[in-house]
Parts: C-alpha cells; sequence; structure tokens
C-alpha cells in the first residue's frame, strides 16, 4: 500500500502532542467549536443508554459528555495529561471515566466496548495498523467504529493540512479492511468548513 503523505491517513504523526499553556488554549478552543461534530458522532453511531463507549483522542471531553447524555457509559482516553485534567474539570457526570492512553495502546480490557470512535486525531497516529487492531481488540463482536476527519483539499498547506484528504480516507477504510472489520463505508458529511470524512466499520 502507498504510505507517501498524499495518501497516508497518519500523515501528521509527528505532532508533538499538547501540553503546558497552548495545549490548555487548544482544549478550549475544542471544547467550544467541537459540539456539532460531538452530535454528529453519536448519532452516527445511535450511541443508547446500551452502549460502553471509548473516545480515543477525547481532548476536552466534548463526544464523551456527548455520549453520557445519551445514557451510554464512556471512557475518554487521550496522551495528553492537559487535556484530560481539562475534560476532569468540564465534566461532573459519573457514567464517565478518564484514562491517559494512545490509539496504539488502549487501556481496555478485550471487548470492553460496544462502539470505538476518533474524532480528529487519527492524522496524528504513530502507528494506523496497530491502532486499527487496538480498536479490533476492544470492540465486542458488531461493536462500531467511526473515524471522523476534517475534509482538506489535496492541495492544502500548513494548519489546512490537518484533516483527509479523499485519498487518506480511503487509506484509512483499506486499513480497516486489513484489520478485519466489515461493512467498511467511507462517506463526506457536512459543507464548507465543517464537512468532515467518515469512515465507519463494524467488528465481525
Amino acid at each position: 500500500m502507498d504510505i507517501s503523505p498524499a495518501t497516508a491517513a497518519n500523515h501528521h504523526a509527528d505532532h508533538p502532542g499538547f501540553a503546558g499553556a497552548t495545549g490548555l488554549f487548544f482544549g478550549l478552543v475544542m471544547a467550544v467549536m467541537g459540539r456539532a461534530k460531538a452530535r454528529l458522532v453519536v448519532d452516527l453511531a445511535a450511541v443508547s443508554d446500551a452502549d460502553q463507549v471509548i473516545d480515543i483522542g477525547c481532548g476536552p471531553g466534548t463526544a464523551a459528555r456527548a455520549a453520557a447524555r445519551r445514557g451510554a457509559r464512556v471512557t475518554g482516553v487521550d496522551p495528553a495529561p492537559v487535556m484530560l485534567r481539562l475534560a476532569r474539570r468540564l465534566t461532573r457526570d459519573p457514567r464517565i471515566t478518564w484514562a491517559e492512553g494512545t490509539a496504539e495502546h488502549i487501556p481496555a480490557q478485550d471487548g470492553a466496548a460496544t462502539v470505538v470512535w476518533s474524532m480528529a486525531s487519527i492524522h496524528h497516529w504513530h502507528d494506523v495498523a496497530a491502532g486499527v487492531a487496538e480498536v479490533h481488540r476492544v470492540l465486542l463482536s458488531g461493536g462500531r467504529f467511526l473515524a471522523i476527519e476534517r475534509r482538506v483539499l489535496p492541495d492544502a498547506t500548513g494548519l489546512a493540512t490537518h484533516g483527509w484528504t479523499e485519498q487518506q480516507a480511503e487509506s484509512f477504510a483499506a486499513c480497516c479492511r486489513a484489520g478485519g472489520f466489515d461493512d467498511i463505508r467511507t462517506e463526506s458529511h457536512g459543507t464548507g468548513r465543517g464537512a468532515v470524512w467518515v469512515v465507519s466499520a463494524v467488528r465481525p
């Protein structure tokens, strides 16, 4: 498979991560700006009070809180302590727990989740195949996996490249297929600056 930056789903794997005052600033921005995408992911995943959700790269926890409002139990996972501290400060729901971890090392038991999602973080994963394998491990049979990334143009530069082109979305879908997932779909949602790619899959 071609893993050039033009097609790699993790084309920003060298991102240094979030820390300190800068990380806190970006976390607060995410908390405000991420509400629409949080509603989208819980709708697409059809989250209910029967679900156990793992949110990979949860940031300040906006999507985790949206899932908990549907009655789900949620574990928010993020590699950045500053994000987890902010998530805890913004959250009062006992159905949510927070854990430091990465896509490649999810702190959960085998088959612990009925739903796993990752929003705007896969383009930072260090090892896509390992991350997909971990998602497969922690999902129950029949569990749903959703990946959401901002839709970007192939000729974008700088900050505008943080997301996926259509090729990068299809590259991730191919990784899911190779990782043993079924019912894989790649769809575009929204328009303009709010447009996103959604890759969904089911663990057999």
